[in-house]
């Protein structure tokens, strides 16, 4: 089974166009203090540089203030903007004391024009308070396993704050739990222009995104740009090239559009996505005890695809934990083991295997009938 698999690999990547030199492209030097790219389907690191060193990330903290708002948030609720919210500085989408705008314009406000008056309105909806949302927001960071961040507002607005910092690493992997769980988070940050309603206006505010890599990156489609003095210039960025999409963070980055670039454009040309798994293959079957069938085809239950460089494809390797039998009644998709894909012997992920199909159990009836048709064989063969 792993010699079949590991020549299905190989010829797969073989058939996958490919820069011939990409085993011989080097890291790129940039100038940002930390920076990442990370595989959105897998969680792959492909580039590094101080992915665990704790900075202020400016406005790119909208990130999870919009994942906040989609995942507790009615798109279509109403929202009373707050003389607090109206007079937050900075960037801004002008909002008045007392406007009602739904909390759908508000997010593309909040990420179009990183308007930091939206990103407070939305968290007095959402959390009652902007010190209550932010608690929300530490408790959703931990849950997703970024654990060396710490916010404090919904904004990113750092002035006279200490303690509002994340990781290169924790942003990548908040932005990958959102782009994984919200179509409308992949949507709204891929949006280039916008208008939204202006109360008391004959006309509408039009918005138009700060993230030039959607219009200057092939593929690039979010997410997130930030400034501040103290952080500096920081993105989250992310593009897609044949399904496949690349996320990547930049923090404290005077050209963080060329260092933005210069990751992604590595990443592509040096990592290459190679579907290892697919959904409903038959990897093998086992036998049934006192079942109605006699074996049972095992399938497994998701696709995984991996990004990996050409030299790398010698050592994949899927191990399985599987019984070689299993007692009846099992119905199609019940989980009877897993599947563990490794890399260099480092485990990346586990994939269930399922039943390929329903097998009942044999019970009295259906002895009976077998052996009467049993019966009626052999007399049919003697007298034939």
């Amino acid at each position: 089974m792993k010699k079949t698999l590991l020549f299905l690999l190989i010829f797969t990547f073989l058939m996958t166009p490919i820069n011939v030199n990409a085993e011989c492209i080097e890291p790129p030097q940039i100038a940002a203090k930390a920076a990442i790219v990370m595989d959105q389907k897998s969680g792959r690191i492909l580039y590094e540089k101080n992915i665990n060193e704790k900075l202020p990330m400016a406005s790119t903290t909208k990130i999870m203030t919009l994942l906040l708002a989609l995942e507790y948030g009615n798109l279509n609720d109403i929202v009373t903007v707050s003389k607090r919210a109206a007079s937050v500085g900075g960037s801004s989408i002008w909002l008045a004391p007392g406007e009602k705008l739904s909390l759908i314009d508000l997010l593309y406000g909040l990420m179009l024009n990183s308007g930091n008056d939206a990103a407070t309105a939305i968290a007095e909806h959402i959390g009652g308070s902007v010190e209550k949302f932010a608690e929300m927001m530490n408790k959703k960071a931990k849950d997703i396993g970024a654990y060396n961040t710490n916010f404090v507002t919904p904004s990113g607005l750092d002035i006279g704050i200490n303690n509002h910092y994340t990781t290169a690493y924790d942003l990548a992997l908040i932005t990958r739990y959102a782009f994984n769980n919200y179509s409308k988070f992949a949507e709204i940050v891929s949006t280039k222009e916008k208008t939204i309603p202006w109360s008391g206006r004959d006309y509408d505010r039009y918005l138009r995104n700060k993230n030039k890599m959607l219009w200057q990156y092939e593929g690039g489609d979010g997410v997130k740009t930030g400034f501040t003095n103290k952080a500096g210039r920081c993105l989250v960025a992310s593009a897609t090239r044949d399904g496949h999409r690349l996320i990547s963070v930049v923090l404290n980055s005077g050209p963080m559009w060329e260092d933005s670039q210069k990751i992604l454009d590595y990443s592509f040309e040096k990592y290459k996505p190679l579907k290892i798994v697919s959904k409903c293959q038959v990897l093998k079957t086992i036998s049934v005890i006192n079942g109605k069938e006699k074996y049972l085809p095992l399938q497994y239950n998701d696709d995984f695809t991996l990004p990996v460089s050409k030299e790398e494809i010698l050592n994949i390797k899927v191990e399985y934990n599987i019984p070689k039998s299993i007692k009846a009644p099992i119905g199609i998709g019940e989980k009877v083991g897993i599947a563990k894909v490794l890399l260099n012997d480092e485990q990346i992920v586990t994939i269930d295997v399922v039943a390929g199909k329903t097998i009942d159990e044999r019970d009295y009836n259906y002895n009976l009938k077998t052996i009467i048709k049993n019966w009626v064989n052999i007399f049919q063969a003697e007298n034939s």
